[in-house]
């Protein structure tokens, strides 16, 4: 059962909402609105280093939304 993202055309507020059987989200938890559009997410993966386990992104986005930075090590997410 996957996490998809999704975006609010009305309140513009993005939001995540877990695929039960196939469902589609009906309206944005946020205002109500049923203009709601799935957003293209960025994959992301642990990666073994040195260091110990660091989250990588595909994309090279945040891995947790919150903050332009590559790697949540960076942001304190």
């Amino acid at each position: 059962m996957p996490i998809y993202e999704y975006h609010c055309e009305d309140c513009q507020k993005d939001f995540e909402y877990l695929i039960l059987g196939g469902s589609e989200p009906d309206e944005c938890p946020h205002c109500q609105s049923n203009q709601v559009c799935r957003l293209m997410s960025a994959c992301g993966f642990l990666s073994k280093g040195s260091g110990g386990e660091t989250m990588k992104s595909s994309a090279g986005a945040s891995a947790c939304g919150s903050c332009s930075a590559t790697s949540c090590s960076s942001c304190g997410h």
